[in-house]
């Protein structure tokens, strides 16, 4: 039998990752809506948007505003994403923005290069001084990513071994600045895991860092998201980021489409797990509204299976 975690948390990031990348900029009256709908379902983590340069991403310049307008939940976390220390600083500076700090590492030089402008090892060394800069700041380190962990659409198959030499110095840097080891999460930033790489992954990460936490930020972008989900969860992974409706994708990935598959639906992924008897916190049917409210908002027809099914429960 397999041996599934007891609870799953999910960090819900389509507010940010599914308007993203969208070319048009859609009203904020209409993302308002979207976030407080997804703040009554029992999530407790939320990605209102994020704090990066809206020249490159002009949907998230109004994030600021986001937050002054949404309707907070008791429980819930709202945060941002940021990429430099100028977008920290702004999050920081915003009134109601729920702080979670991260570190980003990238297992791919190029798409380094086209996410942050920086090679991969540059931006490695950035993060001694984002871990300072936290310190400095009396924030703890939370979480740190490894992306395009699994391979990367203009590098091609990422060696394991290019991966778990991130983590070797995550771990390192925590031990050198006597911090926590943060949660480390593993990020098929372009879709290209399967679910033999996900377990083969999670083994050798579990391996190097038996006592941290492991997460998974996992695309659906060639159909094997909730497949890689299972795989994860079969080896007791607990946390995932996801997107209502299937919303998102990175905008600097070169998916080949404006419709390639975002984040793993959150919805689906949280079905699979009720179906598993897997605890969640989360109500579903709240959040097949929310996702069909997501779809009426793009105004075309997303990925999720499940917003447009529903669930098992009136059948039974």
């Amino acid at each position: 039998m397999t041996d599934y975690p007891k609870f799953v948390e999910f960090h819900e990031e389509g507010p940010r990752e599914g308007f993203q990348i969208e070319k048009t900029i859609y009203p904020i009256e209409e993302r308002i809506e979207l976030i407080n709908l997804l703040s009554e379902t029992g999530l407790k983590h939320i990605q209102v948007g994020s704090f990066v340069s809206p020249k490159y991403v002009p949907q998230m310049q109004d994030t600021g505003e986001l937050f002054q307008r949404i309707r907070r939940e008791k429980g819930v976390k709202y945060t941002a994403l940021w990429l430099n220390e100028q977008g920290f600083r702004k999050a920081q500076s915003t009134p109601n923005v729920d702080i979670k700090t991260q570190l980003l590492f990238y297992a791919s030089d190029s798409f380094s290069r086209k996410n942050n402008n920086l090679s991969a090892a540059e931006m490695r060394d950035k993060q001694r001084e984002w871990v300072r800069l936290y310190k400095q700041e009396g924030r703890p380190v939370e979480r740190a990513y490894v992306m395009a962990a699994f391979g990367c659409n203009f590098e091609g198959n990422i060696p394991q071994e290019r991966v778990l030499d991130d983590f070797r110095f995550i771990l390192d840097l925590a031990a050198e600045e006597d911090i926590p080891v943060p949660d480390l999460m593993l990020a098929d930033t372009m879709g290209w895991g399967n679910p033999d790489s996900v377990k083969r992954m999670i083994g050798a990460l579990r391996d190097l860092a038996p006592e941290a936490r492991i997460g998974m930020h996992i695309h659906d972008t060639r159909g094997l998201g909730i497949a890689n989900l299972h795989a994860a969860l079969s080896m007791g992974v607990d946390l995932f980021d996801s997107s209502v409706a299937g919303l998102g994708g990175c905008p600097f990935a070169d998916h080949g489409s404006s419709r390639a598959a975002g984040n793993v639906c959150t919805e689906d992924a949280v079905f699979l797990c009720h179906e598993l008897g897997i605890e969640t916190g989360i109500n579903l049917d709240k959040l097949i509204t929310a996702a069909r409210r997501a779809e009426t908002i793009i105004g075309a027809p997303l990925m999720g299976r499940v917003m447009h099914s529903g669930g098992l429960d009136k059948y039974r």
